[in-house]
């Protein structure tokens, strides 16, 4: 095993593809000469030469498009959006093309582009620079959404996502970019649309994803001093939703909280609750309770900023109101 940043593992993904497939690209706002907004593509282009990593203009519309039609003629494409709040220029391309061209073809044409880059808060970038739109582009049927939390997942998810016939959302943060974590020296892919469960429990289920399932790690470590024991599923993917393993885990411990950084109305969280009081109600000992940012656009003011973000002291909260302490 080797110790790679975030960042590192991205770079490595799409380098170790795009060796072995001649027919993928990258493209995307300053990941050629500045090597990635967030340096995600460093030395790539040195490798890989001016045609295959490719610096575009600010129009991610035209970006996305060009993306989605070198699909028909053989081409597999990643994107890079310095930011998913940039994305919603190209939305028509997402969802209106790659996401239905399969259907609409008959199957004659397949779109294997990956739409990745930074997603949600970080730190004060304000109102529109601050969304989750994990739930927006996952309740569009046609799109695979992934939304890794640590490098070992996101090298060998999106090497997955690269290799997959069908659109792929894959969704980073960059808060995370300089997170550093163990990955393999070889070769390896992981499979999209499984769950992780990165620690086992037996009292309650806490179900997150992204880097704010950090926040759950922190609330586990201080429940574990008052004899809590939290089961913590990283859900890596959003669609497909592996509800089976959070359904199984509940089915052990009887209560769920689920952290999610989105605002609360119509968000992943909201569909699991739905998918589990449905298939699990005669198991649960409690309401399920959601843990959301505040239902107001990102705050400026760190100070706001704090009360805005779901934390650690949330996720406590949350695990003692089911557990009725």
């Amino acid at each position: 095993m080797k110790t790679l940043q975030f960042r590192e593992a991205i770079c490595e993904a799409m380098s170790e593809e795009m060796r072995r497939d001649e027919s993928i690209y990258l493209m995307g706002e300053e990941v050629a000469e500045y090597n990635g907004a967030y340096k995600a593509s460093k030395g790539m282009l040195d490798e890989f030469g001016e045609k295959r990593i490719i610096d575009t203009p600010i129009a991610e519309l035209g970006f996305a498009g060009i993306a989605v039609g070198s699909t028909m003629t053989g081409n597999r494409p990643i994107v890079e959006f310095m930011t998913f709040n940039f994305s919603l220029v190209g939305i028509d391309q997402i969802i209106n093309n790659a996401a239905k061209i399969r259907q609409m073809s008959g199957g004659q044409f397949k779109c294997p582009v990956v739409f990745r880059g930074p997603t949600a808060s970080a730190g004060q970038l304000a109102a529109t620079h601050s969304q989750a739109f994990e739930s927006w582009f996952a309740n569009c049927p046609g799109l695979k959404v992934i939304v890794p939390s640590n490098p070992y997942d996101a090298k060998g998810l999106l090497k997955s996502a690269i290799r997959d016939d069908d659109p792929v959302i894959f969704m980073e943060s960059e808060q995370m970019y300089g997170d550093k974590g163990e990955v393999p020296e070889g070769e390896y892919i992981l499979p999209i649309g499984v769950a992780d469960i990165k620690r086992a429990g037996s009292d309650v289920t806490v179900v997150s994803f992204g880097k704010i399932i950090k926040e759950a790690y922190k609330a586990a470590d201080l429940l574990e001093k008052e004899g809590i024991s939290c089961e913590i599923i990283d859900l890596r993917t959003v669609r497909p939703l592996d509800i089976n393993t959070v359904l199984q885990s509940v089915k052990k411990t009887n209560r769920l909280v689920i952290l999610e950084e989105a605002w609360p109305f119509g968000n992943v969280s909201t569909e699991i609750t739905y998918q589990i009081q449905e298939k699990a109600f005669d198991y649960l000992d409690a309401p399920i309770v959601k843990i959301n940012t505040a239902d107001t656009p990102a705050p400026y003011s760190p100070v706001l900023l704090e009360e805005w973000l779901p934390n650690s002291g949330d996720v406590v909260k949350g695990v003692k109101k089911v557990l009725y302490k």
